[in-house]
């Protein structure tokens, strides 16, 4: 197994971050394409403004991108401190079984720990049995809260 790079994302990813997350997108979620507009003004939104969220980007050979994640930040009243929101993660198909997804999420927890994050919290689709392998595998637990969505 070749050894991978986990860094937090730069402007010169941009192009290649614009490609993986269209994949993360349409080909994994089957979610209509957001043009690349919409997409590289998000993209540029969290380099610029890192207190809202950050972008973690997976190297497997230099200027070579296979995956990505990304860490939204909000407040956590009750423990007095911020907490992060682990929106995406998405490792490229071809590169797949290799331990990267476990590797990008062990960063993300780091950086919240290093950062004095109350916690991290994300979610997956029940029927998402990869996802919950690898989330029970870092000693994860089921949150005891419940989701609610409303559009």
């Amino acid at each position: 197994m070749e050894t991978v790079n986990i860094r937090t994302a730069a402007k010169h990813d941009v192009p290649q971050l614009l490609e993986l997350m269209n994949q993360y997108i349409v080909d994994f979620y089957k979610c209509p394409r957001p043009s690349d507009d919409s997409l590289k003004r998000l993209i540029n939104h969290l380099l610029e403004n890192p207190y809202e969220g950050i972008q973690f980007v997976v190297e497997k050979e230099p200027h070579h991108l296979v995956g990505f994640s990304t860490l939204y930040f909000t407040f956590n009243t009750l423990e007095v401190k911020r907490m992060a929101f682990l929106h995406d993660l998405f490792v490229k198909p071809d590169v797949r079984g290799q331990k990267i997804g476990e590797k990008l999420l062990q960063s993300c927890v780091t950086y919240i720990r290093e950062n004095d994050y109350s916690h991290m919290i994300w979610e997956t689709a029940h029927d998402n049995l990869t996802a919950q392998s690898l989330y029970d595998k870092i000693g994860a637990q089921k949150a005891v809260w419940l989701n609610y969505e409303i559009k």
